[in-house]
């Protein structure tokens, strides 16, 4: 099933992106290695990302969301996660 993620950033989340980025990209990757990312990237607003993975549960995905390293260190202020229902393509 798949989940989006909405990651809300922190007043001072752009600032602490660049420290906190190559944790967070090579969980990703790792995911993306196991074909379980759909797509991932930044707001271009900045105000958070959005992250659209597969997994087993809502609980696996809110595991997921909360062990970001961007969740961790404080770069989300907020994260949501969603059941979605992919139509199209």
């Amino acid at each position: 099933m798949h989940f989006v993620i909405l990651g809300y950033d922190g007043p001072d989340g752009q600032a602490k992106r660049p420290l906190h980025r190559p944790a967070h990209l090579e969980r990703l990757r790792a995911l993306a290695d196991q074909g379980r990312l759909i797509l991932a990237g930044p707001f271009t607003d900045r105000t958070g990302s959005l992250i659209v993975i597969e997994a087993d549960s809502l609980e696996d995905a809110t595991r997921f969301a909360h062990e970001d390293p961007y969740t961790v260190h404080g770069i989300f202020q907020r994260v949501e996660v969603h059941p979605f229902k992919t139509v199209l393509p």
